[in-house]
Parts: C-alpha cells; structure tokens; sequence
C-alpha cells in the first residue's frame, strides 16, 4: 500500500471532505425517497385518527410530518443556498408546531401528498448540492450550529424515522 500521508496538504483534507459529504449528500437523496416510500406505505395501511391518552394520533403524527418536512427541508436548501445563517430554531419549532393544527382535518391521502411534494423538493434540492453548499452552517440557537448537511440528516431524516416508528408501533396496537 503507498503511503500518502506524509504528502498531504490542506487541499487534499478538503478534497477528501468534498468526497465524504458528496458520498454523504447520495446517500440522503436515498435515505430520504425510502423515508417516503416507507410513509406511503404505513399510510395505505391507515392511521389512526384519535389517540387512546396524551400521545399523538397517528394522524397527529402523520399533520406533524408534513410541516417538520417542510420546515428542515426548507432549512436545509436556505441555508445551502447562502440565503440563511442564523435561525430562530425555538421560535421556529413553534410555529411549526401551531401550523400542524390546520392541516388536522385533511384526509391522511392529502397530509401524505403534501409530505412526499416537500420530500421531492428537498432530494431536488440535494440532488443539485454541492459539497461546498452542504457544509454551509446556519446558528440555530444560542453556539449551536449546524450545516445543511447535518439539517437534512438529523432534524430532517432522523426526526422523520423516529416518527415513522411511531406509526408503525401504532399500527400493531
């Protein structure tokens, strides 16, 4: 095996970055089209529309999905973009919080459509990224920072998962 190290320079730790997030930014597009794939599904299965207790609904749920994809998926491609760098992410949860209450006595085919047109726009989004855009940072909260990268894996992708566990724990109730 050739040694590469002691010839390495700053250039060559950022392309190998480059090479990471772009491998990083393929595997979102990925993990995103089965997030969605995997919601149609639990949705042609039903959910449900009232809670036993003071847990969400699978439909409660299901409302809260379609607006945190849109809100991360937005975030994700702003802050790519250059067009953002500091968000108000408490402020921010809130009000996608309240937006979720409108959308409660749409039909699950409808809340699911609205979620897979907001999963669409962002793999359009990370489809189109570079390397470069996917490592912008955007402060979300006091030294919190995060890149678009990170927004698309972790309050995007990973948030949308543990939500679609909720539905399918609720389907074998």
């Amino acid at each position: 095996m050739k040694i590469e190290s002691p010839d390495f320079t700053a250039v060559n730790v950022r392309a190998f970055l480059d090479e990471v997030l772009e491998h990083e930014r393929l595997h979102l597009v990925d993990r995103l089209t089965a997030d969605s794939s995997r919601l149609a599904a639990l949705v042609e299965q039903g959910v449900a529309q009232h809670s036993g207790g003071e847990h969400w609904s699978g439909h409660e749920v299901l409302a809260h999905i379609v607006v945190l994809s849109k809100f991360y998926g937005t975030l994700t491609s702003q802050v790519g973009s250059g067009k953002m760098s500091e968000v108000d992410v408490l402020s921010a949860a809130r009000a996608r919080d309240v937006a979720a209450e409108p959308l409660l006595p749409l039909p699950a085919a409808a809340l699911l459509q609205m979620a897979q047109r907001e999963h669409q726009r962002t793999i359009s989004y990370l489809r189109g990224a570079t390397a470069l855009d996917l490592a912008r940072r955007v402060t979300m909260v006091d030294e919190v920072t995060m890149s678009a990268q990170e927004i698309a894996s972790l309050p995007l992708c990973g948030h949308l998962e543990i939500h679609l566990e909720q539905l399918e724990q609720a389907s074998k109730s």
